[in-house]
């Protein structure tokens, strides 16, 4: 991935979750175990590891498995 791409650019439907569905948490929480996670309205849909080389892992990983979700689900964002 080019530097001179924007945050959207780089993970799009984290982006778009965010703006149109729900939240993400970053950062170590011992009640979870988990450094990045996903929730919208019913709950978690996605937890990361508990650890990651570099921040830049951690949100690769969260675009992962929130497309993953999207995807599964059958959810358009910007429906």
């Amino acid at each position: 991935m080019s530097n001179n791409q924007s945050f959207e650019e780089k993970y799009p439907n984290l982006s778009d979750f965010v703006y149109y569905q729900g939240k993400i948490e970053i950062g170590y929480d011992y009640n979870t175990n988990s450094f990045v996670i996903a929730y919208d309205e019913g709950g978690t849909v996605y937890e990361g590891k508990d650890k990651y080389e570099k921040i830049e892992d951690a949100l690769a990983d969260l675009e992962a498995g929130i497309t993953q979700y999207l995807e599964e689900y059958g959810i358009d964002l910007k429906e």
